[in-house]
């Protein structure tokens, strides 16, 4: 009974830590911070100092604006490696991934990750309103993150 209780204990601990690694800003808030969402998209911060490293966590497809450069170290759940060296201001498509993340530059790197939430929600949002709203608030969001931070 008393082994049940533990097997049981176990199993439940395993299926809320794997649903919280669906989100990257619950498995890891200090690297993401939900800035914006809608029905049609999700808008994240990144930050990570230098040096510093992820737990594995899932996001969905999407885009990513480098706000700094920055030495990047992918892992995916299957332990592939991938570098990467982002320029200040290049734009990525990513298609849905599972991994950790390293920052192995001795500067701190920041960016936006834009989720898409779905295909046909684009489509059903262009027939309503004549123009892709995404790309209205992308462009929007992007334009605030251009603006020099002022002091209050």
């Amino acid at each position: 009974m008393l082994c049940r209780f533990f097997c049981a204990a176990a199993t439940l601990c395993l299926m809320v830590n794997l649903a919280a690694a669906q989100d990257p800003t619950k498995v890891e808030p200090r690297h993401y911070k939900l800035h914006f969402e809608n029905d049609h998209v999700v808008v994240i911060d990144i930050h990570y100092g230098p040096h510093e490293k992820s737990e594995l966590h899932d996001h969905p497809g999407g885009v990513v604006v480098n706000l700094t450069g920055g030495h990047l170290r992918f892992t995916d759940q299957n332990g592939k490696v991938q570098e990467v060296y982002a320029k200040a201001g290049e734009s990525r498509w990513f298609p849905p991934v599972k991994h950790k993340v390293e920052n192995l530059g001795d500067e701190t790197y920041n960016a936006v990750y834009i989720a898409i939430r779905g295909k046909q929600t684009a489509a059903a949002t262009e027939r309503e309103h004549g123009s892709p709203l995404i790309a209205e608030q992308i462009a929007k969001i992007l334009t605030e993150y251009a603006q020099p931070a002022t002091k209050p």
